[in-house]
């Protein structure tokens, strides 16, 4: 409901520019336009080199028109990179936010951390936190203690984040899962709550895609079986093992069959960070179908691309939540996904005795339900999807982050898990789609507006029970 009276909370935003197209861009415009009934909104607006820098950009009117939220206020300070000390500083004293909110990668809040003491003597600190693996990343735990709520993106994270806290800390913070309840007045309470991310079930929906659209992407060729892939072209995302994979399927099928199966790649095929996907494709499968979508995409074409698959697949090693999936399925195309990290969260998974789902709670004792030793013959899953369990594990690590799991498919597996959809047919992989988009809306709460009102109320009831941090930590010496 439309807030005209009381002064909303501002609410002082440090994430990707929310105007571009990364996840997290995707993610702050999704929470801002649907909480601004409830706050307003100032962002650092981050970018690596943002072409406003330094200007202060107000796009409350645009706003209003586009939510019919009168009063609606959000303001952008574009900036190359996600701020400074100083700059946060400015702010507090300028913009005067009642929190702020962060997210993405908790190495690039280091500078953010190391003030948190000085920043929660005035405002609290909100992380809206993802972690793609196990084991527990106890290298985290400080990061995770600095803040005054961790909102978890996944029910893998909110599980990581208590085993961290609880390993790391003891009994010295107070963990707080249930709203308005168990705060302490004796210790710092952190509130951790699952506030899983949300597509927009009106950008992302079953539509006819115009035949012009498909000429654009397709040519004047018509293919019966379209497999679609959009991440970034990075190593954990597999981009690679995708194409081999699909090149497996087309051997299955023969080359008549083949000659009418495509795999669109919605990726920049060739980046620093990855690979030569073009070179992949002419020695790893020169003959097989692949195309290539490099150019950025609006919502309402990337809904066409979805509307053109049979399926979509992810394959990561590991993965944060992974959004194109998500947004498949509620475009009403099914998919095909390595049961590792928030991708779990998309399957539906119920135990088959019970026919009992697991909540975000189940997850603090169980991790994660990536081995397959243990799960696979155990759970049943949405119509949906495929999923696949990896069959090997490695643990990966730099210096900042030490070690991780990266869960690795069988290739094998998934050639054939592709050949299920395509004999499955167009209406029987439609169907299974919708499904999955009822379910993910009706069920599983994985819509844009169950995200928005959880993460308004997290926010909420954050600066309600907030406590400021004292000035100065005695400590008694002996």
């Amino acid at each position: 409901m439309e807030n005209v009276t009381n002064k909303k909370p501002k609410i002082l935003l440090l994430s990707d520019d929310l105007r571009m197209s990364s996840g997290i861009a995707t993610m702050s415009r999704e929470i801002v336009m649907g909480t601004v009934d409830r706050f307003d909104w100032f962002q650092v607006a981050a970018a690596i080199k943002n072409p406003d820098y330094g200007k202060l950009l107000d796009l409350s009117e645009d706003v209003r028109k586009r939510t019919g939220i009168s009063d609606a206020s959000v303001k952008l300070l574009p900036w190359n990179g996600y701020g400074n000390a100083d700059l946060i500083r400015q702010l507090i004293n300028s913009e005067k936010p009642d929190a702020i909110l962060h997210f993405t990668d908790p190495r690039y809040w280091t500078w953010l951390y190391e003030i948190e003491h000085e920043i929660r003597q005035n405002v609290p600190i909100i992380y809206y936190t993802i972690w793609d693996d196990l084991p527990n990343p106890l290298y985290n735990s400080n990061y995770y203690a600095s803040c005054d709520s961790l909102l978890c993106i996944s029910k893998q994270t909110y599980g990581i984040v208590n085993n961290v806290l609880t390993e790391v800390f003891g009994d010295e913070f107070n963990i707080v899962n249930e709203s308005n309840v168990n705060y302490s007045v004796d210790k710092k309470n952190i509130l951790v709550k699952y506030v899983p991310h949300g597509i927009d079930s009106d950008s992302f929906k079953p539509t006819e895609v115009p035949t012009q659209f498909k000429k654009e992407i397709f040519g004047d060729k018509e293919y019966e079986f379209v497999l679609f892939w959009a991440n970034r072209n990075i190593r954990r995302k597999q981009p690679s093992d995708v194409i081999w994979a699909f090149n497996r399927f087309c051997e299955l099928v023969g080359k008549d069959v083949a000659d009418k199966c495509a795999l669109v790649m919605h990726t920049s095929p060739i980046d620093e960070n990855g690979t030569d996907l073009i070179a992949v494709k002419n020695v790893i499968a020169p003959n097989a179908n692949i195309i290539f979508s490099a150019k950025r995409r609006p919502n309402e074409e990337l809904n066409y691309l979805y509307n053109l698959a049979n399926v979509t697949i992810n394959i990561a090693g590991n993965e944060g939540f992974g959004l194109t999936t998500a947004e498949s399925v509620m475009a009403g195309t099914p998919i095909i996904v390595n049961v590792t990290g928030g991708l779990q969260d998309q399957c539906g998974f119920k135990l088959k005795d019970s026919e009992k789902g697991f909540t975000a709670d189940d997850y603090v004792k169980i991790g994660s339900l990536h081995d397959w030793r243990k799960w696979e013959s155990e759970l049943n899953y949405g119509e949906w999807v495929k999923p696949v369990w990896s069959r090997a594990r490695s643990l990966a690590g730099s210096v900042p982050t030490p070690y991780i799991w990266d869960d690795r498919v069988d290739l094998e597996e998934v050639a054939e898990s592709i050949l299920e959809f395509y004999n499955m047919g167009k209406d029987e992989c439609k169907r299974r789609g919708n499904i999955g988009r009822d379910s993910f809306i009706n069920e599983m709460n994985l819509d844009s507006k169950h995200m928005c009102n959880m993460m308004a109320d997290g926010i909420t009831e954050t600066i309600k029970n907030w406590k400021p941090s004292n000035r100065f930590n005695i400590y008694k010496v002996k």
